[in-house]
Parts: structure tokens; C-alpha cells; sequence
């Protein structure tokens, strides 16, 4: 797949709201995709947004999953002057966003607000002084200024447990040479990846179920609803993989698989079926061990849903924030995933 379209396809995924738990926006999306590929598709009791691809085998099965959700916000409570407070969703921080446009899913609009910390110019008696020389950056300091009365709001949809996100005022991607800079590559990227591999895997020896799969970010709630029910021979996460100090993962265009995360270890035969399957198409493919991290696959195989699982990644800079990964190790991943499958 060329960089180019590969990056407006991800480009419309990501400027799809879809936080943990509010997720129809990109559902709809995914529904239109699916469809116009001519690939069998709907949406399951646990929000999953679920492609088949039947294969030769009806009775063995193989799921690829790219969670659909996002990190951001909730509201915790409605001030008296309208401030919106919040708190986390999944695994964000305030100052990833920084002071800014953000959007608050109403249960009846979507409205925009800014994210915000208070002023700068201020003396040892405000709060806010804290926050420049001693203290952490968190959500109990952070609110969300509207502009419009408690009323308004309630009017809106506004509540406790709307959903707070990054404002779609900046929220679309950026392009530097061969790579792509955006919020939420984690994990749109791996969504692209699995409509790249809707268009590409016709018929394969078994049945292929293609996942985006939901509240990944609050627990891989769907995929743990999707593997209880499904009887699979293998699982496969997409994710991103964190580029940090401590890794021995390089940047670049190489496709990652990982051996353990902080949920338990994959399986090494599924493992190095990848591995050949990367050779036969002379992939390059790094391995590693990332500790601060969990898939679909690693806690779904951790509760016994599969007996067989595996997590392709792509390296990322700025895991949870301005996420930088290489077009190529996403291009890469959908060229193995597609040897494999077939």
C-alpha cells in the first residue's frame, strides 16, 4: 500500500471520536468500510465491530483484533460556574494535552471546551503556583472552561461519565517524510491495517474474523466478550509498541513481535509461524520484551480465552500523546498478516 493512501486512511479513522465506551462515531465508519469491501460485518453484544472472512476450514478459526477506542477523559462533576471537572479515561495525562480545545460528547451534542490549568502569573497563594515548581501535572487540577451555565449543559447531555476528548480542531495527523504524527495511532493505525487486510484476504485456509475491537483502553473488555464466545485457534493484537530507553526496539520500518508484556507471555509457536511468514516476503521483524504494556491477546490469553496468541506491533514515539510511528512498519505489518492469513 502506498504511504500516501495508507496515511489518509488513517487519517479519517483518527478524526472519528471514539473514547472508551462511546464509540459509534468510528463504528459507523467501520460499518460503511466493511461493507463496500464486500466483507461480511457487524457489530456483536460487547460493541465489537466484527469483519468474517470465511475460510476453506469453516470449522478453525483466527482473529485478527485493532482496538477502536481511545484514551481521554470523563467528567466527574459540573461546577457551579459551569467549569467542567474531569478525570482520566484509560491511560492519559493532562499534560500530554496540554491547555487546548477538547470535545465533550453530550448525550444529545457535541460541544468543545478548553482544557485548562489556570494562569501563569500568579503568587505562592494560588494553586496554581504549585504546578510550576514542585508539584505533578494531574486531573484534580485540571478543568474544562465552556462558557455556559450548569443548566446549558444539562440541556446538552452533560453529565457525569460524558466522555472528554481531544478537540477535532487539532486533532488531524501530520505528515514528516515517511512517518505520521497524530493522536491515537494507538490504535487507529491498527484499524487501517485490518480494512487493508478486509481488501486483501479473499479466501483463506481458515476462517479469518478481522476485530476492532472495543474498551480496550479500560480493560480489553471487548475482546475478553469476543474470545469467550469464539471458538479460536490463534489470536493476533495489533498495537503499537512503545519506543522508550529501557526497550532494545529501534525506530524505523521493522514490525515488532513481542515475546512477553505485563499480562504474561505469547506463544512461541505462533510466534515463529509469523516469523516465517515474514521471512517468505524478507520482512525484517524485531522482538522484544515490553513490561509497561498489555494487548487484546496477552489478556485474553491470560484468562484462558485462547490457548495461542500473538502482538504484532509497530514502533511509536510518544506512546498516549502525539504518537510518531513509520508508515513503512505499518505498510510491513499488513504484508506479513496477509502472507500469513493466506
Amino acid at each position: 500500500m502506498a504511504f500516501e493512501e495508507l496515511f489518509q486512511i488513517i487519517e479519517t479513522l483518527v478524526m472519528c471520536h471514539s473514547p472508551s465506551g462511546d464509540e459509534d462515531e468510528i463504528d459507523r465508519l467501520l460499518l460503511d468500510r466493511f461493507s463496500e469491501l464486500g466483507v461480511e460485518v457487524g457489530k456483536d453484544e460487547g460493541e465489537n465491530m466484527i469483519a468474517k472472512i470465511p475460510g476453506k476450514n469453516p470449522d478453525r478459526a483466527i482473529a485478527i483484533t485493532g482496538h477502536k477506542d481511545e484514551i481521554g477523559a470523563l467528567v466527574n462533576h459540573v461546577e457551579p460556574d459551569g467549569r467542567v471537572r474531569i478525570r482520566k479515561l484509560g491511560g492519559s495525562f493532562p499534560w500530554v494535552y496540554g491547555e487546548g480545545v477538547v470535545d465533550l460528547l453530550g448525550d444529545r451534542e457535541t460541544i468543545s471546551g478548553i482544557l485548562s490549568f489556570g494562569s501563569r502569573h500568579v503568587s505562592h497563594e494560588s494553586p496554581q503556583k504549585a504546578l510550576q515548581v514542585d508539584a505533578a501535572l494531574n486531573w484534580e487540577v485540571a478543568w474544562v472552561e465552556t462558557k455556559r451555565s450548569p443548566e446549558e449543559l444539562q440541556k446538552i447531555g452533560v453529565r457525569p461519565g460524558t466522555r472528554v476528548v481531544v478537540g477535532k480542531h487539532r486533532k488531524k495527523p501530520f505528515r514528516l517524510g515517511d512517518y505520521i504524527a497524530s493522536y491515537t495511532l494507538d490504535n487507529k493505525a491498527s484499524v487501517a491495517i485490518l480494512l487493508a487486510l478486509a481488501e486483501q484476504v479473499k479466501t483463506p485456509p481458515v476462517t479469518v474474523y478481522l476485530v476492532a475491537s472495543a474498551k480496550e483502553e479500560v480493560g480489553a473488555i471487548g475482546a475478553l466478550y469476543f474470545t469467550n464466545r469464539t471458538r479460536l485457534d490463534a489470536l493476533i493484537a495489533l498495537e503499537i509498541c512503545p519506543l522508550a530507553p529501557e526497550y532494545p526496539i529501534k525506530d524505523g520500518d521493522s514490525p515488532v513481535l513481542l515475546s512477553q508484556d505485563g499480562y504474561g507471555i505469547y506463544d512461541e509457536g505462533l510466534n515463529a509461524e509469523l516469523l516465517d511468514a515474514a521471512n517468505s516476503e524478507n520482512i525484517p521483524v524485531q522482538q522484544a520484551i515490553i513490561r509497561g504494556f498489555g494487548s487484546d491477546a496477552s489478556i485474553a490469553m491470560k484468562f484462558g480465552h485462547v490457548a495461542r496468541a500473538a502482538c504484532l506491533s509497530f514502533p511509536t514515539q510518544n506512546t498516549h500523546g502525539f504518537e510518531i510511528a513509520h508508515l513503512g512498519a505499518i505498510a510491513h505489518c499488513i504484508r506479513l498478516l496477509t502472507s500469513y492469513l493466506s
